[in-house]
């Protein structure tokens, strides 16, 4: 996790909001047919209303558990502009259950409609999807946010189609959780999020956990997007156990374009990251974990060209595969995962400085920020997901260097940098936001600090041969 040394006082809330967090849903209540329900009867009556007066609906589900018998009702193409929702925003209190793997429920919610929305509860024990987005009928703009999917006996979230002709676009899937909590899934042909004939997804912010098969056939992949799918943005996620991790592509059933930035990725079985038949794609700054197989991210054969794979950590190596092309630079294999805070348990955040990772990497337009959304060294990024906090422990610095003075120090409204050389300064809070970036010229500079929270700021300044570190504090 990220740290900081030297804590003199709380810092209160800052300006920067964490980009992690999900954004708050939109009110659906303009312009829409709002219904509260707290039985599979009135869920049930309310989707037949729905489907009666062509869409904008919202229906918000009170807490409890809602047991299906049958199906409930498809949500059709005329049934536009609908959300299902928990009331309390707790996916934990609103939970829909079919009867398990060989029951008589196959789907949760299966849907042809465009905007569609489900948010906040938790779903599944079915016997094929939990979710099923219709692309092959055009179902396009949905919106999966803060569920939890549980025990599916195929893909937990299916994107289905064979075409390019009709194709599901710009669906987001945000913080959610994908998990078999017994550690393992029904049978191999099962997958968390497996997507055909999509283009321009998001896909970011959510964990996978245990998608493993129980027998020695491949389970699918934790997020899968092929066959005419295209520039699918895969970021910020966490894979845990499964036996594949994110693959754009299979065989000849292409991904075009796409990038995949700054997940954590553990799998069992496979490979963490492959690209088949991927043109055009782009794997950044990504760390990624590989159990009982040789490469951690590959990409395959002939049609997978143009490809762009940088700055990625990893404990295997990556490798083209069946003639593969692209340019692959300043990745970094390693070997000892004591560098991370707590790899039994998959957290692999870097708990140690080590100068062939921490800015190590190549700058990318494409990568502002790291695994947990604070910014990055733009002209020196560390290698892997998470941006390793620059502490003193291991920065050539003095607080008396000559060539810099800051002050006042404290200071309310106003910070003077006199400084007799060039550079770049950054300021970060204690807890490792890099929130602040300018450039020191020699001469004077001025920060105009009257808008800033209190607390302890800590400037670390870059020159052509030294880093320079100073702490700062401000008082409102």
């Amino acid at each position: 996790m990220k740290k900081m040394l030297f804590l003199l006082f709380v810092l209160l809330p800052f300006f920067i909001q964490a980009q992690c967090e999900c954004p708050s849903l939109p009110d659906d209540q303009t312009n829409r047919t709002v219904v509260n329900v707290s039985t599979v009867a009135q869920l049930d009556a309310a989707l037949s209303d729905c489907n009666a007066n062509n869409g904008n609906y919202t229906i918000l589900l009170a807490d409890g558990t809602y047991t299906l018998q049958n199906n409930l009702l498809y949500i059709s193409d005329n049934m536009n502009n609908l959300t299902i929702r928990s009331a309390s925003g707790n996916r934990d209190a609103v939970i829909i259950e079919g009867q398990g793997y060989s029951g008589n429920v196959s789907h949760i919610f299966n849907v042809a409609a465009d905007h569609f929305t489900a948010a906040d509860m938790t779903i599944g024990w079915v016997y094929y999807h939990a979710i099923q987005i219709q692309g092959n009928n055009d179902a396009d703009n949905c919106l999966i946010q803060n569920i939890r999917f549980v025990n599916t006996a195929e893909q937990m979230l299916k994107v289905s189609g064979n075409s390019s002709s009709n194709t599901s676009d710009n669906g987001i899937v945000q913080c959610c959780l994908f998990e078999f909590p017994d550690g393992v899934a029904f049978q191999y042909y099962t997958g968390g999020i497996d997507a055909h004939s999509s283009n321009n997804w998001e896909v970011r912010h959510n964990t996978f956990r245990n998608i493993r098969s129980p027998d020695s056939g491949l389970a699918e992949h934790a997020i899968h997007f092929w066959s005419f799918s295209e520039n699918t943005l895969v970021e910020n996620n966490q894979i845990i156990n499964c036996d594949r991790g994110i693959g754009f592509g299979l065989g000849d059933s292409g991904h075009s374009g796409g990038i995949i930035r700054n997940n954590l990725v553990h799998t069992t079985r496979d490979v963490g990251i492959g690209l088949e038949s991927s043109p055009n794609s782009k794997v950044y700054h990504n760390t990624i974990i590989t159990e009982n197989y040789f490469n951690s991210i590959e990409y395959r054969f002939e049609a997978t060209n143009n490809v762009h794979i940088a700055n990625n950590l990893s404990n295997e190596a990556v490798t083209s595969r069946n003639d593969g092309t692209g340019l692959i630079e300043s990745n970094f294999e390693i070997t000892d995962l004591s560098i991370f805070e707590d790899a039994a348990n998959f957290d692999y955040h870097l708990s140690a400085y080590n100068s062939q990772i921490v800015d190590a990497g190549i700058p990318l337009a494409d990568v502002a920020m790291d695994y947990d959304c604070h910014l990055r060294d733009e002209e020196n990024p560390d290698i892997g997901a998470d941006e390793f906090d620059s502490t003193p422990s291991h920065l050539s610095h003095t607080e008396n260097d000559t060539a810099f003075k800051i002050g006042p120090n404290p200071t309310r409204d106003l910070l003077i940098i006199e400084s007799t050389q060039n550079g770049k300064a950054e300021l970060w809070t204690y807890d490792g936001r890099l929130v602040h970036r300018l450039t020191i010229s020699v001469g004077t500079t001025q920060i105009n600090t009257s808008g800033w929270a209190s607390g302890i700021y800590f400037f670390k300044i870059k020159t052509a041969n030294n880093q320079y570190f100073k702490r700062v504090a401000i008082t409102q």
